[in-house]
């Protein structure tokens, strides 16, 4: 399997150690970085694997920081990634068979590397199941496009327009 992983400073450490885990198993693996322990910003390399696994070439994308949210976040921008931080097997294994994840997202802070490890490989094993989980991650893909392609308004979006004012000028809300 084509793996993309990158870590920032606080996942730096545990990165090594799963790319080289990776490499040892023949899976080929693409490291975008960083290359230390000195601060950086996991934006970036939250950005650089998410649009290898978005643009299909990388199967599965693997990224660490102190706590696998912010890259998660950061890599959840770009359409078509959902990336999924995770700490236990169970949760891996659900985001791979319900939300069909396809970034594992790990926190350094929170798992050590064999349990990490152990995790990755949960994560790299476990299938979608498609059926019923395909329809909702069908929804997700359309809400990506943006509302041009989505099935008109939310109920939310009903909600927030009955309260917006922004486009009334010099009246009180809820009066104009």
């Amino acid at each position: 399997m084509k793996i993309a992983i990158a870590a920032d400073h606080a996942g730096f450490a545990l990165k090594e150690e799963l790319r080289r885990r990776l490499a040892a198993e023949g899976h080929e693996v693409m490291d975008f970085g960083t290359d230390s322990d000195q601060s950086c910003d996991y934006p970036d390399f939250a950005q650089s694997v998410a649009r290898e696994v978005a643009g299909g070439h990388a199967d599965r994308g693997v990224l660490v920081c102190s706590t696998g949210i912010g890259m998660a976040i950061a890599a959840n921008k770009v359409a078509g990634v959902r990336a999924a931080p995770a700490q236990s097997e169970d949760e891996v294994r659900l985001t791979r068979e319900h939300n069909d994840a396809n970034i594992l997202t790990l926190g350094s802070r929170y798992v050590s590397a064999e349990q990490a490890a152990r995790l990755l490989g949960l994560f790299l094993d476990t299938g979608f199941l498609g059926g019923r989980h395909a329809r909702r991650v069908a929804k997700i893909a359309r809400m990506e496009a943006g509302p041009a392609l989505s099935r008109g308004k939310t109920r939310q979006d009903e909600e927030s327009a009955k309260h917006d004012t922004s486009t009334t000028y010099g009246t009180a809300p809820g009066r104009g």
